[in-house]
């Protein structure tokens, strides 16, 4: 098959689509109560997620918490295991998610682990007693494991079960519900704070009451999962074709025998050959889809990307990008940004909550850009214009730092313009190394190899973000404006890793993809085999010729001659 036949194939496949489905975008998500109802449940799974990513920093600088805690919040090591222990268990749930969702599925694994999620949440809530610090370092670990195998499953599931002419805009939903998530935990603590008063007299409730509301868009995920339907693909691999077909037809709001119908599902079985068929070709002794060789394959497969030198490539280029994207420090600032601000100056943990809260609102704005122009401009120039800016922002706040750390009650200015370096700071991060990374990572593999090249990404990510986590406590207090210098540092390098090694991947195809890393082939043959199927369920046919139902009868009258030939 000719570079770039698979890409004119697809095309040919989405116009064939967007004849019959109507409108795409934004606006078919308003247009089927069911598609929009997939919207909110999207939305609701990353609010989860970035609620979880900023409400603990408001809860380590309030006066009841920290007397709670007693030397676990006065000790900077101590303060950084509370923290990060929760990035650590979701370390843990990246490695499970991938065969818990295809063992049990992507319903009962949304739903086993918001029960564990929600566990994690009372574990926490016990803190108020006697257990303090143990409580709340079992109960965000094992939360983590929770939101780290949620923040997989549920774009996966959704995915799934939305129609093609929607996945793109629930993407940007998913998101811009993140960055929603953590702006409303900076906002909530805000307020909480406030409950018994901002100083000895405030009460547990301040602290109890934003990590305990965790439990309701937990109990709504967990209750609405219920009601949703498996998904079509996932019925599909595990050979329960009757019931994948009305489950998608229930969920497009059309008969099973409409042509629209008809092309999706012959999409989907498609992809579901292709996935077995290039399992049994790899790793013929784990093709046999038992629970065992499931969970083996994700390690073997995984193991198999650090044989052959381009594969090699790609896998540094996923890691490292994810090193980086963490040592920008911005979790660093979601972690202890009220810490952060009062050591720039502000007085009182009320005003650096207030300057905590104006984060949460420019990194939910600065996600705008990202989600509209990324296409249009592609990924290096932002990712190397984002690192550039957040480096001389960390450099700025340290030199600020370094003047007037001292005396900043006769520098209230100088102490304010670092605050407003930070804010810049966070939307460099926002429209740049938030969202690039991730796509990065997901569009640099070869189709065969993309799920374990994303789970090894995913995986670097939350590891650093546990590191990060961890040591910040103790490097502003031992190095104080070296911290800032340190993450100018890396992500100045960071920005240098990109613009010399990553090579542009804006509009290229995956045989194009492969030229540039030196695996010719690889995509080639996935695509031949791509296109071999596509032939034995109508796929083909039905595209070129215009006539989705006939095509589909075709192929499956092929692939019965072909059975036979064989005989």
């Amino acid at each position: 098959m000719a570079p770039g036949a698979a890409a004119q194939f697809d095309t040919a496949a989405l116009q064939a689509r967007q004849a019959l489905q109507g409108k795409a975008g934004p606006m078919a998500l308003v247009t089927n109560a069911k598609v929009f109802g997939i919207a909110c449940f999207a939305c609701l799974g990353g609010l989860l997620y970035g609620y979880n990513q900023g409400v603990f920093s408001g809860v380590l600088a309030m006066n009841n918490f920290n007397a709670h805690m007693g030397v676990w919040t006065k000790d900077q090591t101590n303060k950084g295991w509370l923290t990060s222990i929760l990035e650590l268990g979701a370390w843990v749930g990246t490695i499970y998610s991938g065969f818990l969702a295809e063992i049990f599925s992507r319903k009962y694994a949304i739903l086993m682990n918001t029960v564990v999620f929600i566990i994690g949440v009372v574990i926490q809530a016990t803190a108020v007693t006697s257990a303090g610090h143990s409580s709340i370092l079992a109960g965000r670990f094992i939360t983590g494991m929770g939101v780290g195998s949620l923040s997989m499953i549920v774009p996966m599931y959704n995915a799934e079960c939305a129609p093609p002419e929607v996945r793109g805009a629930l993407v940007g939903l998913q998101q811009l519900a993140i960055t929603t998530g953590i702006m409303f935990s900076f906002w909530i603590d805000y307020g909480t704070n406030y409950i018994g008063g901002t100083g000895d007299t405030q009460v547990e409730a301040a602290w109890l009451v934003p990590l305990c509301l965790q439990l309701a868009p937990a109990l709504l995920l967990g209750g609405g999962i219920l009601f949703m339907p498996f998904s079509p693909r996932w019925l599909e691999h595990h050979g329960r074709e009757a019931e994948a077909r009305k489950t998608l037809a229930n969920l497009r709001g059309l008969s099973q025998d409409h042509e629209l119908i008809e092309l999706e599902y012959a999409e989907i079985k498609a992809q579901s050959l292709f996935e077995k068929r290039t399992v049994a070709e790899h790793f013929p002794a784990l093709a046999d889809g038992s629970a065992s060789s499931t969970i083996k394959l994700q390690f073997v497969a995984v193991a198999s990307l650090f044989r052959s030198k381009p594969m090699l490539r790609r896998v540094g280029l996923a890691t490292v990008t994810m090193f980086f994207q963490q040592w920008t420090g911005i979790n660093a600032i979601l972690y202890y940004a009220p810490q952060i601000f009062t050591g720039l100056g502000l007085g009182g943990n009320t005003i650096s909550l207030l300057a905590t809260g104006v984060v949460g609102i420019v990194m939910w704005l600065a996600t705008f850009p990202a989600v509209m122009y990324v296409d249009k401009i592609g990924r290096k120039p932002i990712l190397v214009s984002g690192a550039i800016g957040m480096g001389v922002c960390h450099l700025i706040v340290a030199g600020i730092m370094a003047s007037f750390q001292h005396d900043w009650p006769a520098h209230v200015g100088a102490g304010w313009a670092a605050v407003v370096m930070v804010w810049i700071f966070v939307i460099f991060f926002g429209y740049s190394w938030g969202p690039c990374a991730w796509i990065i990572i997901a569009e640099i593999w070869p189709i065969s190899q993309r799920p374990y090249g994303i789970a090894l990404g995913a995986s670097s990510n939350w590891m650093n973000n546990f590191i990060v986590g961890q040591v910040t406590p103790d490097m502003f207090t031992g190095i104080t404006y070296g911290t800032f210098i340190l993450f100018g540092l890396l992500i100045m390098m960071g920005g240098a890793f990109i613009w010399f090694f990553f090579p542009e991947t804006k509009g290229l195809s995956l045989e194009e993809m492969d030229v540039l890393f030196g695996s010719v082939g690889v995509a080639a043959a996935d695509a031949e085999r791509m296109r071999e199927i596509n032939r034995e369920v109508g796929l083909d046919n039905a595209v070129r010729h215009g006539s989705i139902a006939a095509g589909i009868e075709k192929g499956g009258l092929d692939e019965k001659a072909d059975r036979m030939d064989s005989e």
